[in-house]
């Protein structure tokens, strides 16, 4: 049942983060309007509680709030796009996405321009996470906005955290993300090693996450590497390649060496290799495995 309080609120993008905010604002009683280019992705969403709409045009018309969680900067420059289109009073734009902040800052100035306001607002948490709102908002660019959308992202997030000028919210993101990139191959690396010197990866995965090694990164995706199945992406393979390039990026723009998120990328880059892309970041313990000629009792089917 929707809140007669709550009201209407758009997600443009429902993929695996975006749809995880759609299903949570509709469980917790707000009137949900999406829209993703995937026709599947829309059907699953309609079963969900959520109204689909025709385009991000018509998201717009229907609800004075709209979230957008997109894969590439294309997308977000064709929604800014649609949105400025729409011919609406002004709304009010959550940028969820990671991207450059140029690229933000482009379809920022375009929606501007048709008298809309963009929040640069991603989110820090895997899919998975997304799904039980175990997931923080790094808001930036527009204080008095963020403030009274409080209540909305406490919906489908367990925080939200205001970091002041636009852009900020994505800076925070890389800084993030850069340590998610070198944590998640660190504990592909400390689970072959375990493997490899004769240990159960089910007592390395207990084990380290009972002592002083353990991290968000590795009790999220070690369970992944000891059923050596990837399938069930909650970040996959080749939509992180995005993140990866954006952080580095920045990183060089900045001028900051980054020699362990750079050493990380030659392990993704192995796993794009390999045909992994669609599948989860934790697949970069099978690429270690293969590295290391490491041959588990039971060979499960990854790819």
């Amino acid at each position: 049942m929707v809140s007669a309080n709550k009201g209407a609120v758009g997600v443009v993008g429902l993929g695996i983060m975006g749809g995880a905010f759609a299903q949570n604002l509709v469980a917790a009683g707000w009137r949900v309007i999406g829209y993703d280019t995937a026709a599947a992705r829309c059907r699953a969403l309609a079963r969900a509680g959520v109204e689909i709409a025709a385009d991000a045009g018509d998201v717009t018309r229907n609800a004075a709030v709209v979230i957008t969680s997109l894969p590439k900067p294309a997308a977000l420059a064709s929604t800014a796009a649609a949105i400025a289109k729409a011919g609406v009073p002004r709304r009010v734009v959550v940028e969820a996405s990671t991207f450059a902040i140029e690229d933000k800052a482009k379809a920022r100035a375009v929606l501007r321009q048709a008298g809309h306001v963009l929040l640069d607002c991603p989110v820090s948490g895997t899919g998975a996470q997304a799904k039980t709102k175990d997931i923080v908002v790094y808001a930036s660019g527009g204080g008095a906005e963020i403030k009274r959308l409080r209540p909305l992202f406490a919906a489908f997030s367990r925080g939200v955290y205001y970091l002041g000028a636009f852009g900020n919210g994505s800076r925070m993101k890389y800084v993030a993300n850069l340590l998610v990139a070198i944590n998640n191959v660190a504990s592909a690396e400390a689970m072959v090693l375990g493997m490899k010197a004769g240990l159960p990866p089910r007592l390395v995965y207990e084990l380290v996450k009972a002592g002083a090694a353990n991290s968000r990164v590795f009790e999220l995706r070690a369970p992944m590497m000891v059923k050596d199945d990837y399938r069930a992406a909650t970040m996959k393979i080749a939509v992180w390649q995005k993140d990866m390039d954006v952080i580095g990026g920045y990183a060089r723009k900045i001028g900051v060496p980054t020699p362990m998120f750079d050493a990380s990328k030659a392990i993704y880059a192995k796993a794009r290799r390999s045909g992994y892309d669609d599948q989860d970041t934790a697949a970069v313990c099978a690429v270690l495995e293969e590295m290391a000629g490491v041959k588990r009792a039971e060979k499960r089917k990854r790819r």
